[in-house]
């Protein structure tokens, strides 16, 4: 999956020092990010390229992580234009590009680059948020309210019958290919009763013996994703929520779409299905 970058090591711990000429620079703006593309894998620029064209850039960052050690900052305010060897990607890069682990980390700093930019101004009495020293918080001085990132728990959802599995298309997205069921957890509902509850609402089925598999960080969405086996309880017609999905159908195991890629917790859950059966 798309955080599987071993033997590549993240470090999320908040340390605010200072950058390096070989630290990373990510630059964002709505949905695009300044990379370089051109050798076949992706590349961000350092500190040492940056320099040149925004010499108060070790004044002007926002620490994110570390990936190996080398650190990755966010930056703001620059002309993308003036680094030729660099273009403004749309972020979708990051679900097949390489390699892996700077694609995690361009994804990773995209949902804490929005987060921040979401966060400037308290929500509570408006005023100017500010950065704590000590965790990756902000705060506000007037009122004391404090913000921490956005993540947002959801569940992936296989439905299986025997050597069948439950599939859909989602209504009115880009993304086309055959998915899972999905659903965000709603306040005062477990993660188990929100399996039950989406089930019943996209497709109308009552499931049981309802199986943690694993969790995956999805930067894309902000989303924290809880994935989950069940079982067909009842009843296997399918009454659509035609809001939500274009379509759903029952596939059997063997007849399961093959998957290319193995960025997202939804396509490994398939492809275990098909290969193993009953998980």
């Amino acid at each position: 999956m798309i955080q599987d970058i071993a033997p590549h090591q993240y470090d999320n711990a908040y340390k605010p020092e200072a950058p390096d000429r070989k630290s990373v620079a990510l630059y964002y703006e709505e949905g695009k990010c300044l990379a370089d593309l051109s050798q076949d894998e992706i590349r961000f620029p350092t500190f040492a390229e940056m320099e040149k064209i925004k010499p108060e850039i070790y004044e002007e960052y926002t620490y994110l992580f570390s990936i190996d050690h080398q650190k990755y900052y966010l930056i703001t305010d620059l002309n993308p234009e003036l680094l030729s060897n660099y273009n403004m990607e749309n972020t979708e890069i990051f679900r097949h590009e390489a390699p892996r682990y700077r694609a995690f980390a361009g994804i990773t700093g995209y949902q804490l680059y929005r987060w921040y930019q979401s966060r400037r101004f308290c929500g509570k009495c408006g005023s100017r948020t500010r950065m704590d020293k000590k965790e990756r918080m902000l705060y506000c001085e007037k009122c004391g309210s404090m913000e921490y990132p956005k993540i947002c728990p959801a569940v992936i959802i296989a439905v299986t019958d025997g050597d069948r599995i439950l599939m859909s298309k989602y209504a009115g997205r880009v993304y086309k290919k055959y998915a899972l069921l999905a659903g965000f957890v709603e306040i005062g509902e477990t993660v188990e009763e929100t399996v039950r509850r989406e089930v019943m609402e996209e497709v109308g089925l009552k499931v049981k013996n309802i199986r943690y598999y694993k969790s995956q960080p999805w930067s894309f969405s902000d989303t924290l994703l809880m994935g989950f086996y069940c079982e067909l309880d009842g009843g296997d017609k399918i009454t659509l929520d035609q809001e939500e999905l274009a379509l759903a159908e029952w596939f059997d195991r063997r007849d399961i779409p093959e998957v290319a890629s193995h960025e997202s917790l939804t396509n490994e859950m398939m492809m275990k299905f098909k290969r193993e059966g009953s998980v």
